[in-house]
């Protein structure tokens, strides 16, 4: 079972939290509410075996996932450029199946689990339905570091569509290859072919944000692909600090572990009925060691709880 520091924080009061800062209805997810379960394919490339023996990366597989936007409501057409993406990803099955959550920002909004309790508590609605800004701010100055990831997405405004998007994982994984070395790797999910957006698709998204018909005809047209990517650490990299990223880390040694082809469509019954938990790793990709991590999957047992 994960341990947790002591604190204010509890995996229970982080969910609570977070349905409570976004104003969710009762049985919604605590987090990325609104969603689009699918089902593909995954081929390994020749090079994953490497970096881990984990029969989940090394060994074709069918994929459940689910793409996935955070602060819309789950039932929303649109969401908005602004908000963060995910995409939740199943390889492999039975006790060789590992679970994968990724992001399309390549930090976490707190390191520790009070801060980020903290920073829910602080844009808690008012009587007026809206957070004290003066409160947000102050908590912001005093953890500059929790403004990495709006920063980023500022920054780095992500495509309309959710199959042109790139996502990361924010955790340092220990991964094991066949040979018994082991090092640390953070994933990357990159579109294949789409890296970048059109010119047109900035107005596009600003306007209208997302829409769910336009994921599913490109999975009917079968052009939705992902490169899963290992990127490899060096010595000194923060392998603790989900806030921070590795130094020149878009730039360092990567390895491709293999590609997804999404081929259709699932209801949201074939996600909902058996939760992604970032917990289910086959042997090869350890748990990463950071407190958020041991939060995470604590966390997604109670909200799926929550829902039924």
């Amino acid at each position: 079972m994960p341990q947790f520091p002591s604190g204010a924080a509890t995996p229970t009061s982080l969910v609570d939290a977070l349905k409570a800062a976004g104003g969710l209805p009762p049985g919604a997810r605590a987090s990325f509410s609104w969603g689009q379960c699918v089902r593909g394919t995954y081929a390994p490339s020749y090079q994953a075996k490497e970096i881990t023996k984990s029969r989940s990366f090394t060994k074709p597989s069918r994929v459940l996932a689910r793409f996935a936007a955070d602060g819309c409501a789950p039932n929303a057409v649109d969401i908005g450029r602004s908000s963060l993406r995910g995409f939740s990803f199943r390889l492999g099955s039975g006790d060789q199946r590992s679970e994968i959550f990724t992001q399309s920002a390549p930090v976490h909004f707190a390191r520790t689990l009070d801060q980020m309790l903290a920073f829910l508590q602080a844009r808690m609605p008012g009587p007026d339905g809206k957070p004290d800004t003066a409160q947000v701010e102050a908590f912001s100055a005093a953890n500059p570091e929790t403004l990495r990831q709006a920063s980023y997405i500022a920054v780095h405004p992500p495509p309309a569509s959710l199959a042109c998007t790139t996502y990361w994982g924010v955790h340092a994984f220990p991964a094991t290859n066949a040979k018994g070395e082991t090092r640390f790797i953070k994933f990357k999910v990159a579109p294949v072919g789409e890296e970048g957006r059109p010119p047109a698709d900035a107005a596009t998204a600003v306007s209208t944000g997302f829409q769910r018909g336009e994921l599913e005809a490109r999975i009917g047209a079968r052009d939705v692909r992902f490169s899963v990517i290992a990127l490899l650490d060096r010595p000194g990299d923060p392998v603790m600090d989900v806030t921070s990223r590795w130094p020149d880390e878009d730039a360092r040694e990567a390895v491709r572990l293999g590609t997804i082809v999404i081929t259709g469509t699932e209801s949201d019954e074939a996600c909902d009925g058996s939760a992604f938990n970032p917990a289910n790793l086959a042997e090869g990709i350890d748990h990463p060691p950071d407190e958020m991590f041991a939060a995470r999957s604590a966390a997604y047992a109670i909200s799926q709880a929550g829902r039924r």
